[in-house]
């Protein structure tokens, strides 16, 4: 093929199940680590708290973090691990926590401890840190030079976790089918860390599709079932592995150009990341004119109360100069969009929005 392809295929260790954080200070021992800085957030810590040991034959000091994955709080955080010789950093969290926790730990070269709090994306997954300023406007994602070293998830915390963070989470995984099958089924030869790549992203789209319904339903009774615990590890597993093997092929595409489109007018911020993906999973498939396969996913979002038309956005047809300013920063000579083919225009953009919108009400 000619391009170098990347593989960042998992976390040295992975586990999810019941009472696993109990393997933690074993885990350190086993490796090592006496002194541990451990951040998180208020909410995430009260999440887990009733799950972590007790430490005691580690010594672990908690940080509260910023808010934000800033440049900023990586360099405060990385001071306090130099400054304290701390030999390894646990993060407890969302994904921001998680991607500061990886940023911490590649500048300061010490093993990174995850323990995921929702299951919103793949960032317990993923060596890799999206960046923000310190008033959380998007700079750039970087790759880290190492893996995360260990992954602890403990199903009960999801189980507590909010239903809006569960089902943006499932919209995002989802995405990684729509994304990488644009791109991948264009090549005339497929390597093999692409094609586990493109598996992954299709196992995706079919456990999302089958299982989701039923772990909502299971997650609002509080009921831990099979489903629930098997759609948590689609969202950071097998989403994880899309781009850990299939590099600049299992990224990102139409759907999140979408996404970033709709960053920029305030009318959207109500919803999150994965939720506006999830709007971009139709406008995408629009662009590709697969009514079929839009009409085949509106019954399961109508189900997880996923938007997919304009209203769930807090934005009209009548919204035009709002509407073209998302469409003017999706369709930007940089952004993804253009993977599905020929330079997406905005006015090809805006018509497959009228389109998508006149479809959503016939069906």
């Amino acid at each position: 093929m000619g391009k170098e392809l990347i593989v960042r295929a998992a976390p040295q260790y992975y586990q999810c199940q019941e009472g696993v954080l109990n393997q933690l200070e074993p885990l350190l021992k086993e490796r090592g680590i006496v002194k541990t800085l451990m951040i998180h957030g208020e909410k995430s810590l009260e999440a887990a708290k009733d799950y972590l040991p007790s430490f005691n034959e580690t010594f672990v000091h908690d940080e509260l973090y910023s808010g934000e994955c800033s440049l900023s709080e990586i360099e405060r955080l990385t001071n306090v691990i130099k400054q304290s010789s701390f030999e390894a950093v646990i993060g407890i969290g969302g994904g921001k926590v998680l991607d500061l926790t990886k940023a911490v730990g590649d500048e300061a070269k010490v093993p990174t401890i995850l323990i995921p709090t929702l299951a919103s994306n793949c960032a317990p997954w993923t060596p890799l840190t999206v960046y923000y300023n310190d008033e959380g406007q998007f700079l750039y994602y970087k790759y880290h030079k190492t893996n995360t070293n260990i992954v602890l998830v403990e199903p009960r915390i999801i189980l507590d976790s909010p239903l809006q963070y569960f089902t943006a989470g499932i919209a995002d995984t989802l995405a990684k089918w729509y994304e990488a099958d644009v791109i991948i089924r264009k090549l005339e030869e497929i390597p093999l860390s692409v094609e586990i790549a493109y598996y992954a992203a299709k196992t995706c789209k079919d456990v999302l599709i089958q299982n989701s319904i039923k772990a909502v339903e299971d997650l609002k009774r509080g009921e831990l079932s099979y489903e629930l615990v098997k759609v948590i590890e689609t969202v950071f597993m097998a989403g994880g592995m899309v781009g850990g093997f299939g590099d600049e092929y299992g990224r990102v595409s139409g759907a999140h150009a979408i996404h970033n489109g709709l960053t920029q007018v305030p009318d959207t911020h109500h919803l999150l990341h994965g939720e506006k993906v999830a709007y971009g999973i139709l406008v995408q498939l629009a662009l590709e004119e697969n009514w079929d396969e839009i009409k085949h996913l509106l019954n399961f979002y109508k189900a997880l109360g996923l938007p997919y038309n304009l209203a769930a956005l807090h934005l009209s047809l009548a919204d035009s100069s709002k509407l073209q300013k998302v469409i003017e920063a999706a369709v930007k000579p940089e952004e993804t969009i253009h993977l599905i083919g020929e330079n997406v225009s905005a006015e090809k953009l805006l018509n497959a929005i009228k389109r998508l919108e006149e479809f959503t009400v016939l069906v």
